[in-house]
């Protein structure tokens, strides 16, 4: 079966991204089309990127924390990115996590779901040009929440029940292209 891995944007302490996360999974998990996963990146504890060579040439990766990482972004076919968006881009420690690897991202398909203030939107499109660098498919439909409207004031997530169905569309487009793609992965 597929497997879509759900990773979180965000390892600060407070962070909204694990309960957006869950909310995913929780929807995902009703379909039955895909095996899904949170891959929460508190659990991996990437230091800064400082490896001597660019991924996209090795894959020799000197920081012992890469290695788990690595294998873990390679064994999934797809991706749900939850991106909170920080002074109107991605989090560091989403970029950082991304630029730790290259092949483990190449010929897949990902779906993002944001949030800030307005939504997120700006860190979702910074996160498409990054993606298509790696040789990823992002998808069109993209559920996008606001810290105003989709948050309580306790900081709780308590989505508007509409984003339910552009959450379904983006899971059905993300396995769409990641069934699509398969090929140029068993190369």
């Amino acid at each position: 079966m597929t497997k879509i891995g759900i990773i979180t944007g965000s390892t600060r302490p407070g962070r909204k991204s694990l309960q957006v996360a869950e909310w995913i999974k929780g929807i995902a998990d009703k379909r039955g089309d895909a095996d899904y996963e949170i891959v929460d990146l508190a659990e991996f504890n990437l230091p800064m990127y400082a490896e001597p060579v660019s991924a996209a040439y090795s894959q020799d990766y000197h920081a012992p924390e890469a290695h788990p990482w690595s294998k873990k972004i390679a064994e999934l076919d797809g991706y749900v990115f939850i991106c909170p968006e920080y002074n109107r881009g991605v989090t560091s420690v989403l970029k950082n996590a991304i630029d730790y690897l290259y092949f483990e991202w190449n010929n897949k398909a990902a779906g993002i779901v944001s949030y800030g203030s307005a939504g997120g939107v700006r860190a979702a499109e910074a996160l498409r040009i990054i993606m298509a660098e790696l040789q990823v498919a992002t998808v069109r439909a993209h559920p996008s929440m606001s810290l105003f409207t989709d948050f309580a004031k306790t900081g709780e997530f308590s989505p508007a029940a509409v984003h339910e169905k552009s959450v379904n569309t983006m899971l059905d487009q993300v396995n769409a292209w990641t069934n699509a793609l398969q090929p140029l992965r068993n190369k």
